[in-house]
């Protein structure tokens, strides 16, 4: 963990390198058919034999039945207690689309979103508008104006846009306007402490406009606001692990994720070849690669099953390739699950690979959550999984006499 006491006594120089993919949403469950989980569904013959000569185990994100968001997912992953150290939805998106952000500045992610004619919300992604229709609708917003308060509004991509609120006596402690699900109006913005009490009524004041602003569209004639957040002061990864890291992900939040740990973020496309074709690249420059995948987590958001199993076969396609750069310690991990019959995030575990030199396989047979519990790593808390990843690179000395 990044926080272990003496871990920088620990730790040594090694010539090594880690590629660190991280596929959203990783986990399924079996589907009540076939009963199957996506991984056991799907036809993945690089990640199968990957698996025989690896060691693999399954990784609990945050602590048993909770279910984890990306941002904390993600930093568990790379040894943060994601119960101690916290980021907002908003602060990465913000920072992943590149935004500079100022002391005190006040972000959400913000969602548009699809209401009825009673006000419920029949799609909290609005189909998954294009993010040039996006782009409009986030243009139209910007020109919101609130009292005593600096209002920008940012298109991300597809749905999603940053809202930035810039102004003295801004609080995170208000509650998201997001119910997480169909059926049912968007919440109205409370205080959640005193300091809260200024801020609510200027986001109710925003969201009233921007329905005003946004009831003639078909799709994204309404807003949802979460993740209300400002900028976080957390441990330096690259500092504490004495890592030369750079970042690869085509969603800006994950670029975001990586910018608040000191990566270095590098621009890349806006597919996973073309996320591939920048970490060949740059494969000399750096020691430590963080890579996102992230087409498994829409699909399970979307609960199409059957679009998650084609997703992790087109990732499958490209294992190889990155097995042909050679990286003496490869981890494939997820966030979190997604189960598509859920879908949403989940409390399931993680399946869990890491491949090196000191691995030749342990009996597990197969890529997907059964197999990997029969794992040597069995079920361990994903803050473990950066420790095993140093020790498998030769970066952490012998503790103790």
């Amino acid at each position: 963990m990044i926080d272990l006491p003496g871990l920088t006594d620990l730790l040594q120089e090694s010539p090594s390198k880690i590629l660190f993919l991280v596929v959203d949403g990783l986990g399924g469950l079996p589907h009540p058919e076939t009963h199957r989980s996506e991984l056991e569904s799907a036809r993945i013959p690089h990640l199968n034999a990957l698996a025989r000569r690896s060691a693999c185990g399954l990784t609990t994100p945050v602590l048993p039945g909770i279910t984890p968001g990306s941002g904390p997912g993600h930093l568990a992953l790379f040894g943060y207690d994601p119960l101690k150290y916290t980021i907002g939805r908003g602060v990465l998106e913000a920072l992943g689309i590149g935004l500079t952000l100022q002391p005190g500045d006040l972000t959400a992610r913000g969602n548009f979103c699809t209401v009825d004619a009673q006000g419920r919300i029949t799609d909290r992604r609005a189909g998954r508008i294009s993010t040039e229709e996006s782009r409009v609708l986030a243009e139209r917003l910007g020109g919101i104006r609130l009292p005593g308060v600096h209002l920008e509004v940012h298109p991300v991509k597809e749905h999603r846009f940053v809202l930035l609120l810039r102004g003295d006596g801004l609080s995170e402690a208000i509650s998201d306007t997001d119910p997480g699900r169909t059926g049912v109006p968007p919440r109205e913005p409370t205080a959640l402490s005193p300091a809260g009490e200024r801020t609510a009524p200027l986001v109710q004041a925003f969201v009233a406009e921007a329905q005003k602003l946004l009831a003639g569209e078909q799709k994204g004639n309404m807003v949802l606001l979460r993740g209300w957040s400002r900028l976080p002061s957390l441990p330096n990864f690259c500092q504490t692990y004495r890592l030369r890291a750079a970042a690869i992900a085509a969603y800006p939040m994950y670029r975001g994720i990586a910018r608040v740990l000191g990566m270095a973020v590098l621009p890349t496309g806006s597919t996973f070849a073309e996320e591939v074709a920048t970490l060949q690249e740059h494969w000399d420059q750096y020691d430590f690669f963080f890579l996102h995948y992230k087409p498994a987590d829409a699909a399970g958001e979307d609960g199409d099953f059957q679009g998650k199993v084609r997703a992790l076969e087109a990732l499958d396609e490209h294992i190889p390739s990155l097995l042909a750069l050679h990286p003496d310690v490869f981890v494939l991990a997820g966030d979190h699950a997604t189960p598509a019959l859920v879908g949403g995030h989940s409390w399931h575990a993680v399946p869990l690979l890491i491949h090196s030199r000191y691995t030749r396989g342990e009996g597990v047979e197969a890529f997907h959550e059964r197999a990997c519990a029969q794992g040597s790593l069995g079920r361990l808390p994903a803050t473990a999984v950066m420790l095993l990843a140093l020790a498998h690179a030769g970066r952490l000395a012998k503790y103790g006499a």
